[in-house]
């Protein structure tokens, strides 16, 4: 996996232990993400950003812990609130800023907007907004990884709405058949646009969902990164070992609405009040409260912090001064399958 933030810290990482030295590299992973999700709350508030955009706020311990278990070449696969899974692989920060603005240098080259990420040279090979679209993609991907014996692994990541949907129990039902090198990773945040989990499921038992189909199941605080990191981890292992897939749930809590920049506010419907207490869960002020404690000061800390706004700032005036869409290439890269088109007879 690729880490772009390798600033302030060199000094840092060497003289505390090896799980603090980790723990700072998650910790400038999820400020990163934290950041370039408040600038482009931001944008979208101003209207600069005209495309959905659906914010990760809140669930940066999921997408950092899990990519931390992944190797490069490992894929990934995400759906409408995937600015986070992008980030934590390696994406570039550039390239997705402009494709929020719709711009030709965007990571998906302007026509994906914010739900449609691709960067293949990190194994980010698509997110779609269509709830559980990339499911059953990435078990197909790992079909593939196993038939070549590659040794890789594919990541699923879906909420917990993904759950009603049928063809993720065939996919889980599939991976576990052939024993494919699948993890699935279900964020739990509660709620699907704007139902609670208790008003759309009798009980609550999302973790034990793998284990219908014979697969390992757990249920991991998704805002404790490190917890995330070893729950992945050793999915991971047991993947590449043959071992087969898994299902992880990752208890967590988006702050912002379903869609755009509004707090505690879904499609207009005000949440049960829950927020206040997650906020206080952040897991970014929890993994800053670990490294205090193994020796980082709060003057290391905030100059990476200040390292990171200034990348996004960066990031943000690479975006404005792209250039926009060609209106000449529209139909490139658009698939046509049907009669032969012919020119119209002469009367």
């Amino acid at each position: 996996m690729k880490h772009a933030l390798r600033d302030h810290s060199d000094e840092t990482v060497s003289r505390l232990k090896p799980t603090a030295s980790r723990l700072l590299r998650l910790y400038k992973a999820m400020l990163r993400i934290r950041a370039f999700e408040e600038c482009v709350a931001e944008m979208v508030e101003t209207r600069e950003a005209l495309t959905p955009c659906h914010l990760y706020i809140g669930q940066e311990a999921v997408a950092t812990g899990v990519c931390e278990a992944l190797r490069r070449q490992d894929t990934i696969w995400g759906g409408h609130r995937s600015h986070g899974h992008y980030l934590a692989k390696g994406g570039d920060l550039r390239a997705i800023m402009a494709e929020i603005l719709v711009k030709s240098s965007g990571c998906s080259g302007g026509r994906g907007g914010s739900m449609h990420l691709f960067a293949a040279d990190v194994g980010v090979l698509g997110t779609v907004p269509i709830v559980a679209g990339t499911v059953p993609i990435a078990v197909g991907a790992a079909l593939a990884n196993k038939l070549r014996g590659d040794g890789g692994v594919s990541v699923a990541f879906f909420g917990d709405g993904t759950l009603e949907e049928g063809h993720v129990h065939e996919s889980l039902n599939l991976a576990s058949i052939y024993q494919l090198p699948v993890i699935f990773v279900c964020e739990n945040n509660l709620y699907a646009s704007h139902m609670h989990l208790s008003e759309r499921r009798r009980r609550d038992n999302i973790y034990e969902a793998g284990s219908f189909y014979g697969m390992p199941s757990a249920q991991c605080n998704g805002n404790d990164v490190l917890s995330v990191y070893r729950t992945a981890s050793q999915a991971v292992r047991r993947a590449r070992a043959g071992g087969g897939p898994s299902f992880l749930e990752m208890r967590t809590f988006r702050w912002r609405g379903h869609v755009g920049a509004s707090w505690d506010i879904d499609v207009g419907i005000q949440r049960r009040g829950e927020l206040k207490d997650w906020l206080a869960k952040d897991p970014i002020a929890w993994a800053r409260g670990i490294l205090l404690r193994h020796g980082a000061t709060e003057a290391e800390l905030t100059a990476i912090q200040v390292a990171v706004g200034r990348e996004i700032e960066s990031a943000r005036e690479f975006a404005r001064t792209s250039p926009e869409l060609d209106g000449a290439n529209v139909l490139e890269h658009v698939f046509f399958s049907g009669a032969e088109v012919h020119e119209p007879c002469e009367p």
